[in-house]
């Protein structure tokens, strides 16, 4: 498959005219696991998207091969007070979990269709959604039986901070990971 992937850059004000090329790539992506997995069914994925494109700050990368898009990647900052540590079941510090609105962004998907696997695209589109932020770090969960995905993001330089199970029905376990991002002043 080619490599000669174009990422283009949106922000929440565009999520309404992504949205049902998000779940339409989503749908494609997660067909196998939301045959036996509640928690993976496009219904579920669609309230959560509708969630997050909604959150101030949200911003979306997708790439497109062509006109065909190939994969994506957003998330948005954590808001202050955010119940995104609400399901952690590590013990840290509580400085380490306190969101001041600006300190955390939150990359809620990643995903590759799979005639795009192995070329890069997923390092690309992460990169290109977390370069332009300003936030102090980033954070993202990995549902633990996944270990492979887990992996990916300990090489691109991700760092487990621990056990974490979102307060939603039928949620898996997942490991919550933190990576630290360029500073404002770095620019």
């Amino acid at each position: 498959m080619a490599t000669d992937i174009t990422l283009r850059h949106y922000t929440g004000a565009q999520a309404p005219d992504l949205r049902p090329m998000l779940l339409e790539v989503y749908t494609e992506v997660y067909a196998d696991a939301a045959r036996t997995d509640p928690f993976a069914s496009p219904e579920r994925f669609a309230e959560g998207l509708d969630s997050w494109s909604a959150r101030p700050g949200w911003t979306c990368v997708v790439g497109y091969d062509g006109d065909q898009p190939v994969g994506y990647a957003y998330g948005a900052p954590l808001p202050e007070g955010s119940r995104w540590w609400g399901g952690l079941l590590t013990d840290v510090p509580a400085d380490v979990t306190a969101e001041t609105g600006t300190r955390t962004y939150a990359l809620s998907e990643l995903m590759v269709r799979t005639p795009w696997r192995k070329t890069g695209t997923a390092r690309r589109l992460h990169s290109a959604l977390l370069s332009p932020r300003r936030e102090e770090r980033a954070t993202l969960l990995v549902d633990q039986s996944h270990p492979k995905v887990h992996a990916l993001y300990e090489s691109w330089g991700w760092q487990t901070l621990g056990d974490l199970r979102p307060r939603l029905p039928d949620a898996p376990l997942f490991h919550a990971m933190l990576l630290p991002l360029p500073q404002a002043s770095d620019y």
